[in-house]
């Protein structure tokens, strides 16, 4: 019987975005959150007595100047080595454009697999062969896997491979490859990186991504951190261990029918409440959706920020480390549309003329000079939060916020 640890995506000392501005954030806990995880890993490694340690790719977050980044790693590399626990690693697509990853020498124990072939490492006493191949450059369109060669014979077979896998969204589709593909390679096991949420694609044999170790925006939700897998004969167990230090979430409120400011915070510090109950001893960075028809529509509409704030006051009274992210505002007004049909006042006029059809050459035409301006914006808007236009379809719960925004303001007879 053997184990080991399965994690990927470090990315060390990347940035915990949306937070490291905010005037109340754990401006420590936040800098240093990826570095924290990655020594809970370690510690992971040894209270577990593991075998070896797989890294699946991007160590690093890019082409990072600071070399400090790659002298903790080696740090915490050193200490597995003193308890004897070798490490074996793969370039991601990050790691293939940073600068440490080209030059910093690594300790002993650490093996890392070449990047222009595919390449197998075996650990006899354990009959383990591990195959690998790193990225040369940041962009790789093709399928590694493909070349990996053919299992060892009475060998555990192990694939160790930097992947968008076909099919997965929301990252680039870099070295892709079917699992069915995996499959045939008649590995007993697929260690995969580049995917930030934990799947388990498949059993039998075993294809898993194990996640990020620490989610860095809200678009990295939950619990992060490394698969520890075991060995027995034939039986391979896996089981996700927690690594990070700092959460993201988001809290879906339901406004439905509040009438007070009273029922508003009353319902907030519920929906927060459950969320900390949910993940206890973590500190939490917190979007908030605000949905429902409600009565309050329209007044949150008009002061905004004064809503926004009694949600981050609403965080700050709870006995739980939160921090507010943001807030959407999704919540619509309780009265029917049809009402504004029939009325014969200047408002119900409005109404019916905001709602009436939309006039499609101009939508087109809007939609031509906002595709202009995001093509000229270009890395500004490829953050993980950025609203992109593209269609549509992306337009309109824009138009609608506007139109009930402007009836709003009108409603009130005055700015904002």
């Amino acid at each position: 019987m053997f184990s080991f640890i399965h994690c990927a995506d470090l990315h060390l000392d990347s940035p915990l975005r949306g937070l490291s501005k905010k005037e109340d954030a754990p401006v420590d806990e936040i800098r240093l959150a990826t570095r924290r995880a990655l020594e809970n890993l370690v510690d992971l490694a040894v209270k577990e007595g593991v075998d070896f340690v797989l890294i699946a790719g991007d160590v690093y977050d890019g082409d990072w100047q600071d070399y400090s980044t790659g002298l903790f790693f080696n740090s915490c590399m050193a200490r597995l080595r003193e308890r004897g626990i070798p490490v074996y690693l793969i370039r991601g697509n990050h790691d293939a454009a940073s600068h440490i990853t080209r030059r910093l020498v690594l300790p002993d124990n650490v093996t890392e697999f070449p990047v222009d072939r595919p390449a197998t490492v075996t650990i006899e006493n354990l009959r383990v062969a591990i195959h690998g191949q790193g990225y040369k450059e940041r962009e790789v369109w093709t399928n590694l896997a493909a070349g990996y060669p053919d299992p060892v014979p009475g060998y555990f077979n192990i694939g160790l491979l930097h992947t968008s896998l076909e099919g997965a969204e929301g990252h680039e589709r870099y070295a892709p490859v079917r699992a069915e593909e995996l499959v045939q390679k008649g590995y007993d096991y697929w260690a995969l990186g580049h995917i930030h949420k934990r799947q388990v694609v498949r059993e039998n044999p075993h294809i898993v991504f194990p996640g990020n170790i620490q989610g860095r925006h809200v678009r990295e939700t939950g619990e992060k951190g490394c698969t520890l897998v075991k060995v027995d004969g034939s039986a391979v167990s896996v089981e996700h261990r927690p690594l990070d230090v700092l959460r993201w979430q988001v809290c879906s409120v339901d406004l439905t029918d509040a009438e007070t400011i009273g029922d508003f915070a009353g319902r907030v510090e519920e929906a927060l409440s459950a969320l900390a109950a949910e993940n206890p001893g973590y500190p939490l960075a917190v979007r908030v959706e605000l949905f429902g028809r409600t009565p309050l529509h329209r007044t949150i509409l008009q002061d905004r920020d004064r809503f926004f704030h009694e949600i981050v006051n609403a965080g700050q009274m709870m006995n739980a480390d939160i921090w507010i992210e943001k807030v959407k505002f999704h919540t619509e007004p309780p009265e029917e549309r049809g009402r504004a049909a029939s009325g014969k006042d200047a408002l119900s006029a409005f109404r019916r003329n905001i709602d009436g059809e939309p006039d499609e050459g101009l939508i087109r035409e809007f939609l031509r000079d906002v595709k202009a301006v995001q093509a000229k914006l270009g890395a500004y808007i490829r953050r993980e939060d950025a609203t992109r236009v593209e269609t549509e379809e992306d337009l309109e719960p824009l138009l609608q916020d506007a139109r009930e925004y402007i009836f709003a303001l009108l409603t009130k007879g005055g700015r904002p």
